[in-house]
């Protein structure tokens, strides 16, 4: 299975809706919660060539974008074959 890295907010509802979609598909990930900022934050700037949005989604080290990337990434049934399943 591929490795999943998600960087959040609190009380972030397309947080909740990306963690969502990949909890449904039995998938894990690790989180990274920027809500006050710090060195992730600046990681996830870097990472997402300047994306300051959240969240910031990575699937073996590749930047897919945010909640609404993956869902169309789900829609167009290209997602299960990112994360191996």
């Amino acid at each position: 299975m591929a490795r999943v890295e998600i960087y959040t907010k609190a009380f972030c509802g397309y947080c909740a809706r990306a963690k969502a979609l990949l909890g449904a598909k039995g998938v894990a990930f690790e989180e990274y919660d920027i809500t006050t900022g710090g060195p992730r934050r600046a990681e996830m700037l870097e990472r997402s060539n300047g994306g300051m949005t959240v969240p910031q989604i990575f699937i073996d080290g590749r930047h897919i974008g945010g909640s609404d990337d993956m869902a169309a990434l789900e829609r167009r049934g290209a997602l299960d074959p990112l994360l191996g399943l």
